[in-house]
């Protein structure tokens, strides 16, 4: 039977913050510990992190992303110095990774890694995914998945992310540091499952771009014009305008159908373009010739709105079960690049107070990062711009 444990720091020396995070998570038991999941923000060496968790807790598997800030069961934070880990024990877990995942091989990646995972526990009922946020088809690493375990097993998850900047992000597995890596980490304890859902809050504005040229995850042309240009343009932006500048205010958006929208609480899905090379802009998913993109607003009245009824929509479902453990992806541009400090953090505890019991919130890992998995319309989804909440409960 698999238990969890949390903790969060921020501190310029990454040892002194793993020790810290270890042992409040742990007590003084730390090297009773099977895995160790930690994301910390793109300030640290991420080397120095895996040694001192090693150090600590040697039987352990350890993987980790960078994030733009994270949120623990302590609040949130989002300073270049966070550090945040998940601790688990139990013997139900495997994890297994890769090196070198893009747009292009993501599908081949994903299923090279999910093949792995399987191989080494074919009782897995839910995967935990991350991967690099920058230049991946996230759909097509969701789709080999499900060949390998099937639509029925949950995927939840997140990208790394650097500060907003859109050029380089971290993946931790073990004592190697990847910049394209992707890893996913199986839980097989029978007496848990997961409930998880996503809301964003934003508002398609304006006529929509159709994308006129593609490639996989690259649009190339929007309404027969250079895509990159057309873009920044509708944004009212340069065209020598970085991914960083655009993340903020450029959510694209897709139309979803009547049913799926209804369940979202938003006409529409977002996604976000992370990386540009000339005027090719690469996308978080593959897109299809035809689409049609509008730009968005937030809508900040309807970002609350929504998260209230995501919440409580989860603990409904989840009601009179055991919450042993939250999982959370937020989007880095709902966190200080959207809202003030006050508004953030009111967020936050807005989606925290109801899982707590007592008073106590679960042990609760969560970061900012360029996108998440979440269902939607009851199928494995990938997600932009959202808060994405994954549950895990015991089913008795």
């Amino acid at each position: 039977m698999l238990n969890f444990f949390s903790a969060s720091t921020r501190t310029v020396n990454a040892k002194r913050g793993v020790i810290e995070c270890m042992e409040t998570a742990l007590g003084y038991s730390s090297a009773n510990c099977d895995l160790v999941i930690v994301h910390a923000s793109i300030g640290h060496d991420f080397l120095e992190i895996s040694e001192q968790i090693r150090a600590m807790a040697p039987r352990a598997k350890v993987v980790g992303a960078s994030c733009c800030g994270i949120i623990g069961s302590e609040g949130v934070s989002e300073s270049m110095k966070d550090i945040a880990i998940m601790a688990v024990r139990g013997k139900e877990i495997a994890v297994a990774s890769a090196d070198g995942i893009y747009g292009h091989n993501s599908y081949e990646k994903s299923l090279e890694v999910a093949k792995d995972l399987y191989a080494k526990d074919k009782g897995i009922n839910m995967i935990y995914f991350l991967a690099s946020g920058i230049d991946i088809a996230n759909d097509r690493c969701i789709a080999a998945i499900e060949s390998v375990f099937g639509k029925e097993v949950t995927i939840f998850g997140a990208t790394s992310a650097d500060n907003m900047k859109g050029v380089i992000s971290y993946q931790l597995v073990e004592d190697k540091v990847y910049e394209h890596g992707v890893f996913m980490v199986g839980f097989s304890d029978p007496t848990l499952a997961v409930d998880t859902q996503a809301t964003h809050g934003f508002v398609a504005i304006g006529e929509p771009m159709t994308v006129t040229k593609a490639n996989g995850n690259q649009i190339i042309e929007l309404d027969e014009k250079p895509a990159w240009t057309e873009f920044t343009q509708r944004l009212g932006l340069p065209a020598t305008s970085t991914c960083g500048d655009t993340i903020p205010v450029g959510a694209l958006a897709e139309k979803l159908s009547p049913e799926l929208a209804k369940e979202y609480g938003n006409q529409h899905i977002l996604k976000v373009v992370t990386k540009r090379v000339d005027d090719t802009m690469y996308y978080a998913t593959d897109i299809a010739e035809g689409t049609k993109l509008w730009l968005t607003t937030r809508d900040e009245e309807l970002i609350f709105k929504e998260m209230d009824r995501m919440v409580a929509t989860m603990v409904e479902r989840i009601k009179g079960r055991k919450l042993v453990a939250m999982f959370h992806a937020d989007c880095l541009a709902r966190g200080r690049f959207l809202f003030n400090r006050v508004l953030k953090e009111e967020l936050v505890n807005k989606m925290q107070f109801p899982f707590s019991e007592n008073g106590v919130c679960p042990p609760w890992l969560g970061m900012y990062g360029f996108g998440e998995i979440a269902r939607l319309g009851g199928e494995n989804t990938y997600h932009n711009y959202t808060t994405a909440l994954y549950a895990l409960y015991r089913k008795q």
